[in-house]
């Protein structure tokens, strides 16, 4: 086993500088969700070089699998990479360096998988693109993707470090008032005023905020509030994100915020259409079990968790994921005080000082790769929890 260990240590340092180069790459070159052309060639390029068996334009144009092993014995484990960026802010969420840790552990799992006698169980280096409320990954489930991958792991840079990353649910919603025109001044009473609509309808979320419990979050903002100043608006538009600790609690808040949406349109004689998101982002489910054992491979490279190990609060499509397979979702300091998606997290997510904590995260992620297609015991505890959470969320 320690030889494993070694193989998985020493084939990502060996690889260091060509991780370095290709999340720098990414880094320099930020793609929106779903648009990820560049960053797609160079990962999908880079794994077929480096030995595995890729699948480009995978379910979606910038999606991909690389996999390496056998799916005859054993489960097959998917390392989820992620690669869009942020409008304007570019890598302010640190996407290159999760494709970066995501293509390090396959190469270092790949190395041990080479010196064992019988290679047991698959590496799935799966890219997802569009986390940025895209939720690329809830189309690979809705593709049936995940029917073939027993445990999914991914880590996310940060400014904590915790093994037991968590997020929100969260959904979008946009609302459009149609009102009509008229003249401001010359005869405003022919109009129905699309903007006085919009106005009522943020503050009557506001307004929400005493009764929505401390867990919950909505925040908005005005698209569209009119075309100029003397002409009554009759179309405006906002736009609203969401969140509560699981789809339950959120259905609860979606209801609140109906009634803020409908009742600034009968107090403004306009009409109202809302759009809710086809496609929410469900909160992450920790299995404990796939956490301790990644924490344990952690501390054996030096890294330090935080003491309060909460990180959570963002959302992800990792979420999805977690509901429906074993999952972990870890997230790292990377020598920073500022938040993701911010420009300061930007140039924190290309800084150099980032690749020691990133390599360390990919080792640890490979090394339980490893832990899971050896031990038994392990993956049946892991099996075992989570089909406890199953039961008591149906």
């Amino acid at each position: 086993m320690d030889l494993l260990k070694q193989s998985i240590i020493q084939a990502i340092d060996e690889a260091s500088e060509e991780l370095e180069e290709l999340s720098k790459d990414i880094w320099r070159n930020p793609e929106l969700c779903f648009m990820e052309y560049y960053a797609h060639e160079i990962l999908t390029n880079f794994l077929e070089c480096k030995g595995f068996n890729v699948t480009k334009k995978f379910i979606s144009e910038t999606g991909f699998k690389a996999e390496v092993g056998t799916a005859k014995t054993g489960p097959n484990i998917a390392v989820i990479c992620e690669y869009d960026a942020l409008p304007e802010i570019g890598h302010a969420c640190g996407h290159n360096l999760i494709a970066e840790a995501g293509v390090a552990a396959g190469l270092g799992i790949k190395a041990a998988l080479g010196k064992m006698e019988k290679p047991f169980g698959r590496i799935t280096v799966l890219g997802t693109p569009a986390e940025e409320g895209g939720g690329g990954k809830i189309d690979m489930i809705n593709a049936g993707v995940f029917d073939n991958i027993d445990i999914a792991m991914m880590v996310h840079p940060s400014p904590e470090t915790s093994s037991r990353g968590s997020s929100t649910a969260i959904d979008r919603v946009t609302i459009k008032y149609i009102g009509n025109s008229a003249h401001a001044a010359v005869c405003p009473w022919n109009g129905v005023n699309a903007l006085d609509a919009a106005v009522l309808c943020y503050q009557t979320v506001s307004c929400l905020r005493q009764q929505r419990k401390p867990t919950w979050r909505v925040h908005g903002i005005i698209k569209n509030g009119g075309i100029k100043s003397n002409i009554i608006p009759e179309l405006t538009e906002l736009e609203y994100s969401y969140r509560a600790p699981n789809k339950q609690e959120l259905d609860q808040l979606k209801d609140k915020m109906r009634g803020c949406f409908d009742s600034a349109a009968i107090g403004t004689g306009c009409q109202v259409s809302y759009d809710f998101s086809s496609k929410p982002y469900l909160n992450m489910v920790i299995n404990n079990q796939m956490a301790n054992a990644f924490r344990s491979n952690a501390e054996s490279l030096g890294v330090k968790f935080d003491a309060n190990e909460s990180g959570g609060g963002a959302s992800t499509d990792m979420g999805n994921v977690s509901q429906i397979v074993p999952s972990i979702h870890p997230v790292y300091n990377i020598d920073t005080i500022y938040g993701n998606h911010t420009k300061d997290f930007t140039t924190a997510a290309g800084d150099p000082k980032a690749q020691l904590h990133t390599l360390n995260q990919a080792k640890a992620m490979a090394l339980t790769c490893l832990d899971i297609l050896t031990d038994d015991n392990l993956l049946k505890e892991i099996r075992d929890e989570f089909a406890v959470f199953k039961q008591n969320s149906q």
